[in-house]
């Protein structure tokens, strides 16, 4: 791998992730999209293309805005309930490393180096729904099994965006978990 592609690679940041994620190769014999799986996704996209015009409202009708909000709150509840529905088609989350510009993860079967493979991931719990391509260029040898890198080719704006801010929303969370004290540690300090 050339440096160029070693550091276009590190320009983004990685999140260890669990996701629910389908591995097929493009022109395999494949079912269609569950109506379940296309609802999220289009439910996704629809949210991003609303956001401006959401920030819009909010500066002139607060009260709108307030209530709008709300509605894609309860909007969101139902695509995470209907996200945890597909994980029975898709199959149960799985770690994978992540990033707005690839993914790696360890598979049953290994696909060899510059594979083009078709992804359905599901971000938890959230339950985003995106279909992405993704091309194989390194193989890690773990003590899990063979891990695959894998860059994301052709990848939508919208799409992308979805990734970074699942991706940030992680990366919050995991500073959270790791600046609240402990169990032992509130116990040593009540003692």
């Amino acid at each position: 791998m050339s440096t160029q592609d070693t550091e276009d690679r590190r320009e983004y940041y990685r999140i260890d992730d669990q996701i629910a994620l389908q591995i097929r190769l493009p022109g395999s014999e494949s079912e269609e999209d569950s109506l379940i799986f296309s609802l999220l996704g289009d439910l996704h996209l629809l949210e991003y293309e609303a956001q401006p015009l959401l920030r819009s409202v909010g500066e002139t009708d607060r009260a709108l805005s307030s209530y709008l909000k709300i509605i894609n709150k309860r909007i969101d509840l139902l695509g995470q309930v209907l996200a945890q529905n597909l994980l029975k088609d898709i199959g149960p989350a799985r770690d994978v490393s992540l990033s707005e510009s690839g993914i790696a993860f360890i598979d049953e079967l290994t696909h060899p180096l510059g594979t083009l493979l078709n992804l359905k991931i599901v971000l938890l719990p959230q339950g985003f729904g995106l279909h992405v391509n993704a091309r194989v260029i390194e193989h890690r040898d773990t003590p899990a099994g063979v891990q695959m890198v894998s860059v994301f080719e052709d990848l939508a704006d919208a799409t992308r965006q979805i990734l970074a801010r699942h991706i940030l929303h992680k990366q919050a969370q995991q500073r959270r978990l790791a600046l609240q004290p402990s169990a032992a540690e509130l116990a040593q300090c009540n003692n």
